[in-house]
């Protein structure tokens, strides 16, 4: 998530969605806004129309350029980004040799971009120039082993996200396929190395799909899928090992329906950690202990719409916006200092299909 930068007066907001008939969407491209920081209100900038699934967005370490991934092809465009406006210009496209790419992270010396493929099971390293732009793919890896025992979501492997530990040195990626997750040693080469040990064996059927780091380093935090659950683990920074100490269900114990977990983030201080639910459709509030990294929930905000795949804590740490890919909506929430719970404000923006939201501080 982004640090909190106190005194920035104003935001520009990044928006990825889905736009394809296949998915029932409704986005319209990449839509660029700003936001102001002391009020959370949204102004638009800009839409580039033609974009197709621009769903999961990130920024290179300088923040002049803005990556996205297009979900269900087989591709990911670089733009550069205009400082003064915060608007968009593509530089290029390219190919990431797999389908669906459905998530994307660069690494600590801004020269590689690391994308997983969901589902042709491979994870993509493509390098990146000093302008901004991709070239081809350089390293290909296949991700293996004993599938799920759920036939429709766990058919072969599926990594969900790649993720750079603080340091910078190894690559976590859940895998939903194989109920694992697995840590690459990232080579400066822009060569994943598996780690020893390569993976981790989670919960059966329970589909890992984000993780986060604590701020300390010392836990990661991985939001499963297909059981709406989170696993703690004590992470080993030397060797990239997940240690699990800690499953907690996402939702309440009331809830007797259907309900899939989707997106994880903490807070920048480390204290409280929150998961998205759809189906239940909220945006679960978690204690985490200090000392040992174990969560408590605390509090169930409903998501004020439909289908939160996504959701966002703004930089200055004091609103969450919820992104309702079924309604069309993002749901701005005031983030409680003390206690860590979610508090309608009332205000929402209408946009098609949403599903990223990224920040970039106004020059």
């Amino acid at each position: 998530m982004s640090i909190p930068q106190q005194g920035t007066r104003a935001f520009f907001t990044y928006v990825g969605c889905r736009t394809t008939r296949e998915r029932n969407a409704r986005g319209d491209g990449l839509n660029v806004y700003r936001m102001e920081a002391e009020t959370g209100h949204w102004d638009h900038v800009q839409l580039i129309s033609g974009v197709v699934n621009p769903s999961f967005l990130a920024f290179d370490n300088t923040l002049r350029v803005l990556f996205t991934v297009h979900g269900d092809s087989s591709d990911v465009s670089a733009f550069q980004i205009e400082p003064a406006t915060g608007k968009l210009e593509l530089i290029n496209r390219q190919s990431t040799r797999g389908r669906n790419p459905v998530h994307l992270a660069v690494d600590p010396s801004n020269r590689f971009l690391v994308i997983p493929n969901h589902v042709t099971s491979n994870i993509a390293v493509l390098p990146i120039a000093p302008d901004g732009s991709l070239s081809e793919v350089c390293d290909l890896v296949t991700v293996t082993g004993t599938v799920g025992p759920h036939r429709m979501e766990q058919p072969f492997a599926k990594p969900h996200q790649t993720v750079f530990d603080l340091a910078g040195r190894f690559v976590v990626v859940p895998d939903k396929g194989l109920d694992r997750v697995f840590s690459y040693r990232f080579d400066p080469t822009g060569r994943l190395v598996p780690a020893n040990p390569p993976s981790v064996a989670c919960r059966e059927n329970a589909g890992p799909r984000h993780a986060v780091f604590h701020p300390s380093g010392t836990f990661a935090y991985v939001v499963n899928e297909l059981d709406s659950s989170v696993t703690v683990y004590r992470y080993h920074d030397d060797t990239g090992g997940l240690e699990p100490i800690q499953i907690v269900p996402s939702l309440p114990d009331t809830f007797t329906g259907n309900s899939r977990a989707a997106e994880i983030a903490i807070s920048a201080d480390g204290r409280f950690l929150y998961v998205s639910n759809r189906g239940h459709e909220s945006i679960v509030a978690f204690a985490v202990a200090s000392d040992s990294g174990r969560l408590n929930p605390v509090h169930w905000a409903m998501s004020e719409g439909k289908t939160p795949r996504f959701f966002a804590l703004d930089p200055t740490g004091r609103f969450a916006y919820v992104a309702n890919e079924d309604s069309d909506t993002i749901v701005r929430f005031a983030i409680d200092a003390v206690t860590g719970a979610l508090q309608a404000t009332g205000d929402s923006i209408h946009t098609g299909s949403p599903v990223c939201i990224v920040f970039r501080p106004t020059s």
